[in-house]
């Protein structure tokens, strides 16, 4: 059961799915408002400001990209989380979707237990302040901004590295195992080869550049951890 009872604001145009997804996040004990298009949204939004957003994409209407824009453009609801729910997986889309302020972004088909998942972790990360940055060693993530920085400069990551390198500053010195890392970085309706992680960790690796590189350890027989 959640710990609190956040309110989480469900806008998504599929009545069906958005049934499941307001079933599912009741009986983890979070209390839940619906919307089917932006115009609802924009109501639910005026009457009260929720503790998180689950925004889908496609909608009849304003599209969710445009209803992230005016969210963040308003002083009253720039601070809210939003995760944005979307069958483009192209990484382009994930780009757009991240760049217009989501916090995180999962593609459909998805398991209500990733679902869940991914509303805790934002939901902790909003309480606790983490979502605004994260530092280790010479390595800082503003996660607001989809920035990150080493020794002070910025540096340019794609969608998966950034998930890659937010998970692991997120709990530096734990060893991850490749396939943690491909369900929380993947996520676990995605079925892609374990070695799909060592190529995007040696993507990371040259992007963070030979110092900075040199706190993500490869842990023999096991996986990986930063620092």
């Amino acid at each position: 059961m959640a710990s609190s009872r956040a309110q989480i604001l469900v806008v998504e145009d599929e009545a069906a799915q958005l049934e499941v997804i307001a079933y599912n996040l009741r009986k983890e004990g979070y209390d839940v408002r619906t919307a089917q298009d932006g115009d609802e949204a924009e109501l639910e939004l005026a009457e009260e400001v929720p503790d998180l957003i689950l925004l889908d994409w496609m909608m009849p209407g304003a599209s969710g990209l445009e209803l992230a824009r005016r969210i963040r453009a308003r002083s009253g609801t720039r601070e809210v989380p939003i995760i944005m729910l979307t069958a483009r997986a192209e990484e382009e889309d994930v780009i757009r979707g991240l760049d217009v302020g989501a916090d995180d972004y999962i593609t459909k088909p998805y398991s209500v237990t990733e679902l869940l998942a991914r509303v805790r972790s934002t939901l902790r990360r909003s309480k606790s302040g983490g979502a605004n940055s994260i530092r280790h060693g010479d390595i800082e993530m503003s996660v607001d901004t989809h920035r990150v920085y080493v020794s002070g400069t910025e540096i340019s990551l794609g969608p998966l590295e950034f998930k890659l390198l937010r998970t692991l500053l997120e709990r530096p010195g734990r060893v991850f195992e490749r396939d943690q890392l491909l369900d929380r970085v993947w996520g676990r309706s995605v079925f892609v080869d374990t070695r799909t992680v060592d190529v995007h960790v040696g993507r990371l690796r040259k992007a963070l550049g030979p110092e900075a590189a040199s706190l993500l350890r490869t842990v023999r027989g096991k996986g990986y951890a930063l620092g």
